[in-house]
């Protein structure tokens, strides 16, 4: 008795018990951990969801363009206050002209203020020249620049229209109403707009002034620069045919007989002393994508 050496038999059950006690031990509490995990993450579900539902409410997604034409009409015919708008790319379709008067007319008998922007190359296209003619006179203000940074629409400073630029087809658009980017926007259409020149109608001219200067200096500049005649059409908003007449006159002036002798004899001249220089050598937008001219 009392030799630790000596062996004492007890039940099978009892020495079970003694040897799993520990292993259950740890398993409950590992059980427990995995429960409190669980609960923690069950939390974060709550407010990850809450977060997408807020996220998928500021920026949504549209596909096809019946769907962004109604979302677009749906937030024109709602405005209340204002609306800015910039339409690249040279003159707008006829057809997308005459659906678009109405809701301008009928918009600025609501008292909505109105300020669109297009490119200097729409001062020769006849549509949007007639479609311009008819809102100035109940007056919209419309100014043109050579450079429109993408097409964009904004109504009461409160929901967006823009590309969707992860999509490479036109029929993709982002509806945006998270008020920073909104206002972001709003910032972008207005240091635009400050450089911008009125369209202004003349009571013996049947056309506003075409700038056809200041619109070849810009192709002269984006040449030396280094662009293409197709990247100059994209970004001016004209065909890579009117780039090449703009580069004609110039090289025959200057009497150069190379693409590369016109750089040079441009950059010499002193002709680009007076025009700004682009601000960014970004990638060529491809200006438009996105969203229905409407």
């Amino acid at each position: 008795m009392g030799d630790r050496r000596s062996v004492v038999p007890v039940p099978p059950e009892v020495a079970a018990a003694a040897l799993t006690h520990p292993l259950e031990q740890r398993i409950l509490e590992q059980q427990q951990a995995v429960a409190a995990v669980h609960e923690t993450m069950a939390q974060v579900e709550s407010v990850y969801r809450d977060m997408r539902r807020q996220d998928n409410g500021a920026v949504q997604r549209l596909t096809g363009a019946s769907l962004i034409t109604a979302a677009i009409d749906d937030a024109a015919r709602s405005a209340q206050h204002e609306s800015l708008t910039a339409h690249p790319g040279g003159g707008r379709p006829e057809h997308l002209l005459v659906e678009a008067l109405p809701i301008a007319l009928a918009a600025r008998e609501r008292g909505v203020k109105q300020r669109t922007l297009y490119q200097h190359t729409v001062r020769s296209h006849g549509p949007t020249l007639d479609y311009i003619k008819a809102v100035t006179e109940v007056g919209v203000q419309v100014r043109t620049v050579d450079e429109v940074f993408d097409r964009l629409l904004i109504y009461d400073r409160s929901v967006a229209f823009i590309p969707d630029k992860e999509k490479e087809h036109r029929n993709h658009a982002l509806r945006v109403t998270d008020v920073g980017v909104v206002q972001f926007l709003v910032s972008a259409f207005e240091h635009t707009w400050e450089r911008a020149e009125p369209v202004v109608y003349e009571q013996d001219q049947q056309r506003p002034r075409l700038l056809t200067n200041e619109t070849r200096l810009r192709v002269l500049r984006l040449m030396v620069d280094g662009y293409t005649d197709a990247a100059i059409a994209s970004r001016l908003g004209m065909s890579t045919r009117s780039v090449a007449s703009h580069l004609k006159k110039v090289a025959d002036m200057l009497g150069s007989n190379s693409r590369a002798q016109l750089a040079y004899l441009t950059a010499q001249s002193g002709l680009l002393n007076d025009v700004a220089h682009p601000s960014s050598r970004a990638a060529d937008r491809q200006t438009g994508r996105g969203l229905p001219d409407r």
